[in-house]
């Protein structure tokens, strides 16, 4: 009799663990978050519970109302994650464009004179010279010398202003002077481009404006790991942020800014712009064993839907489609969101639900299949109380 209560003891502990299930799960009856979580409100940080937000035709429509939710939204959270990462503190909205005026001589460049009609005040180029190696060098200081009219300041100038200081200076020695100016080699002005493009380095600015698409261009277009949403770009010791994306399917032609001598411009990766796929997916590893997912953004947009589908869509056998959650930290303001998918039609609203950087997606498991795991791990130590149990009835 004592055996038999002791089994019923053991059997009742047994049943009890069930209680504690393993793993990760979200109460099937709650409609808050179970831990505080940093918030804003009314510009201070505080900790709050989230309500959980039933994913709907309703919650659709109102967040279709939002522009910044769309991915060319000037105010879009994607534009603001790159910054919110690194701690940048660039300014929003690229430079507005200024009228381009006339290429400036700088220190370093090479000039080709020509005066018409008399030879040795040219240096001719002549079969194995280059006009770059045959011209005239701007020093350090800005400035070059010219026979006959000595030290020329170019630094700062045109080629325009350089003939007519040079045809001021000569017509005290030649009777109508014709001259022409031009530079044959640009060596003073220079911008940096870094970061994920095919062929990053230095660029040299010349007399055709050099803006930021045709800079991306020349350094090989941006690499497949390349976020065009978030290029920045430095300039007096201040950033300013480029959106690409909306230059190239938006029209916005005021992300073209026209570049000028020391801008850096950084194509920054786009390691920030990942979704996080948890729970019981079909997702697995090369031995067969299920895995988390992380997936890349396209272009800093997706949707539930497409995330579902790329990191391997739900397991069918173990997991609850009726529970997919979408956890969201925000910058400001966290979010919970919560999918009934029970029903396939449901992921039509899964399709025009749009997430942000930095989402996981969770994909509960199902009751039955939790109460299959527990009597599973139970198991073992059932059979064993009862051979202990027989063994001592003997």
């Amino acid at each position: 009799m004592q055996i038999k209560k002791l089994i019923l003891i053991f059997v009742t502990l047994g049943l009890g663990a069930c209680s504690v299930i393993p793993g990760m799960h979200m109460d099937q009856y709650s409609d808050e978050s179970s831990i505080d979580l940093p918030a804003k409100e009314y510009n201070a940080a505080i900790l709050k519970k989230l309500n959980i937000q039933t994913i709907n035709a309703q919650l659709i429509i109102d967040l279709e109302k939002d522009i910044n939710n769309r991915s060319l939204g000037p105010d879009n959270v994607a534009n603001h994650y790159f910054d919110y990462r690194v701690g940048s503190k660039a300014s929003k909205g690229a430079l507005i464009n200024g009228s381009y005026g006339q290429y400036r001589v700088g220190p370093r460049d090479i000039l080709n004179i020509t005066v018409w009609e008399h030879p040795e005040l040219t240096i001719p180029a002549g079969q194995f010279r280059s006009a770059e190696s045959a011209g005239n060098v701007v020093g350090e200081d800005g400035n070059f010398f010219y026979p006959y009219v000595g030290v020329v300041k170019a630094e700062g100038k045109t080629v325009e202003e350089i003939r007519t200081i040079l045809t001021q200076r000569l017509s005290k020695y030649i009777e109508r002077v014709q001259l022409d100016v031009r530079v044959a080699s640009y060596r003073s002005q220079r911008v940096y481009i870094v970061g994920e493009v095919n062929q990053p380095g230095i660029q040299l600015v010349k007399d055709i404006p050099l803006t930021v698409l045709e800079a991306i261009n020349s350094a090989g277009g941006v690499s497949t790991e390349a976020d065009q949403r978030s290029i920045t770009l430095t300039r007096d010791d201040k950033v300013y942020n480029i959106n690409l994306l909306a230059l190239y399917e938006g029209g916005d032609i005021n992300q073209n800014v026209v570049l000028r001598h020391g801008d850096v411009l950084n194509v920054p990766d786009r390691q920030f712009n990942k979704v996080f796929i948890l729970g019981d997916t079909n997702s697995v590893a090369g031995s067969g064993s299920t895995r988390t997912r992380s997936v890349y953004m396209n272009k800093g947009r997706m949707t539930l839907n497409e995330a579902l589908s790329e990191g391997g869509s739900s397991n069918q056998e173990t997991s609850d489609p009726a529970r997919i959650f979408v956890f969201r930290s925000g910058l400001e303001k966290p979010e919970i969101f919560h999918l009934d998918a029970k029903s396939p039609d449901a992921l039509l609203l899964a399709e025009r639900f749009p997430l942000q950087p930095r989402d996981i997606v969770y994909v509960d498991r199902a009751e039955g299949i939790r109460w299959n795991q527990i009597i599973g791990q139970i198991q073992p130590t059932m059979t064993l109380i009862t051979s202990i149990a027989v063994f001592l009835a003997l």
